[in-house]
């Protein structure tokens, strides 16, 4: 098992040497600008007042000429006799002041007065600081630089160090991204190293197997179930079969057996649409087949006509135009089964209209009706409406899972005139956006 620091550990020290680093390597070079600038300063002082001596010797041969550096210019009178003495500076009192000049070329020099007073003597003392003054100028013009490659070094470093310290998260976000576009699943602890990224391998492996072997469970649980109950139901479809085919069999019990025929039929039809939603699966008819809504809703009507028997509801059926889906009518019943036979069961008396075309089926009653606002939250699982009977509140919940799973749209909403009105579009996104 490899081995790697905690990834807060790498990331505490990988911050540390980048300040540290950074910090050095500004220190060093303000150090070394500094150093630089000030040799740069005195050797640009010397060389200027050197070549002033030689002018100035050059002009006055006399041994006994003197001399001073221009930098410094030192006059120091009697309280009386202050006639030499620049009429700008004798309103200074004792102290140091910045003061500007105009030299030659209209160029202003910068310097320092300092200027004492007392009973006996004026004295003043005129220091140029032109030559500071440019080095200061420079000075900052060399850190602003600095600041300026100092900050896209650290950008460069911090995207380096980033990607070196996330580079175990990226991998691992990489690799559980292609095992989800596969679907096969994949151990990603071998992967990793013994830190967090490596246990949140472990604990990703090892959802991943009990998630795995659930859904197998699940998948042959539904099979098992699929394949038990249609035995029975094969029987009893049988033995109704053969039973209404007996010459001296009555009416009553003739219509009797044809109720169980038909919920033996819907039964059929629940339990393939049911594992269709358990593995997630559409199928459709096959060779270009398709089916007829038209005859799936006359058959689902036939079935759920007894919830209407004993009350005065009028039943209509409108087909305005044919209407074939490419899927199974197994899945097709079941849709139709829930929205019509909720509009017969909640209806006391008046009508319900069935409209069949333009790619769809609307179902209108005249019942209790429902709450704009509640049509939505009908179709969450367990949710019930407030004037409706006994129930679980799943089959528009069923409703709205087959829909989703074939691409399909449904919706309730209050009917103007009193009632409900349930459509069942089999038209996708893509076709109504083509149109």
């Amino acid at each position: 098992m490899r081995y790697r620091r905690r990834l807060r550990s790498r990331i505490i020290i990988s911050f540390a040497l980048f300040g540290l680093s950074l910090t050095a390597l500004f220190a060093v070079a303000t150090v070394y600008m500094r150093t630089r600038l000030e040799d740069q300063l005195i050797n640009t002082t010397l060389e200027r007042e050197l070549k002033n001596f030689v002018d100035f010797k050059r002009d006055n041969p006399d041994p006994d000429a003197r001399w001073t550096m221009s930098v410094y210019d030192a006059l120091i009178v009697r309280p009386n006799k202050t006639a030499i003495v620049p009429f700008a500076w004798q309103k200074y009192a004792t102290g140091v002041y910045d003061i500007e000049d105009i030299g030659r070329g209209s160029k202003i020099r910068p310097y320092k007065l300092a200027v004492y007073k007392d009973g006996d003597y004026w004295a003043f003392l005129r220091f140029d600081v032109s030559t500071q003054k440019l080095g200061e100028r420079q000075l900052l013009t060399v850190l602003m630089a600095a600041v300026f490659v100092f900050a896209v070094f650290s950008l460069v470093i911090g995207f380096w160090l980033s990607a070196r310290v996330m580079s175990p998260v990226t991998d691992l976000a990489r690799r559980v991204r292609e095992m989800s576009r596969s679907g096969r699943p994949e151990r990603l602890k071998a992967h990793f190293a013994d830190d967090e990224v490596g246990q949140l391998a472990a604990a990703l492996d090892d959802y991943s197997t009990r998630l795995t072997e659930m859904v197998q469970r699940d998948r042959e649980f539904n099979a098992d179930v699929s394949h038990e109950l249609r035995t029975p139901l094969a029987v009893i479809a049988s033995t109704t079969e053969l039973l209404q085919v007996s010459p001296d069999l009555a009416d009553k019990p003739r219509e009797r057996l044809k109720r169980i025929e038909r919920a033996v039929r819907q039964s059929t039809e629940l339990i393939d649409a049911l594992l269709l939603l358990s593995r997630r699966e559409r199928q459709a008819p096959t060779d270009g087949e398709t089916t007829d809504v038209a005859r799936v809703v006359e058959q689902v009507v036939d079935a759920q006509r007894p919830h209407v028997a004993n009350k005065p509801v009028d039943v209509r059926v409108e087909v305005e135009e044919p209407l074939d889906v490419a899927a199974p009518s197994s899945v097709v019943s079941v849709a139709l089964a829930n929205l019509i036979g909720n509009a017969f069961k909640y209806t006391p008396a008046g009508e319900v209209i069935i409209t069949v075309g333009h790619g769809r089926i609307t179902v209108e009653d005249t019942g209790p009706g429902i709450a704009a606002e509640d049509a939505e939250k009908l179709f969450e699982r367990g949710v019930r409406g407030t004037e409706v009977g006994k129930g679980g509140g799943l089959g528009l919940a069923i409703v709205r899972r087959l829909c989703e799973l074939y691409e399909w749209n449904v919706s309730l909403a209050p009917r103007p005139q009193g009632g409900a009105t349930a459509t069942l579009d089999f038209r996708t996104a893509r076709q109504v956006d083509a149109r």
